[in-house]
């Protein structure tokens, strides 16, 4: 799992410094509209798998 969100930091930062390099805007919203709307997708996310595993296991 850490390794995972190692290689998404470090694929993000490559990602920032090539759009800086190229003088091209950050292909991203505004820093805490990016990470609240990333944060409200995970919820989201985990809230699903939530409730389709209470589902399932009340069957």
């Amino acid at each position: 799992m850490m390794k995972v969100a190692i290689l998404a930091l470090l694929t993000g930062f490559a990602v920032g410094f090539l759009f800086a390099w190229l003088k091209l805007p950050i292909p991203a919203p505004p820093a805490l509209a990016g990470i609240t709307g990333i944060i409200g997708i995970y919820l989201g996310f985990r809230t699903f798998e939530w409730i389709v595993s209470m589902i399932a296991s009340s069957k």
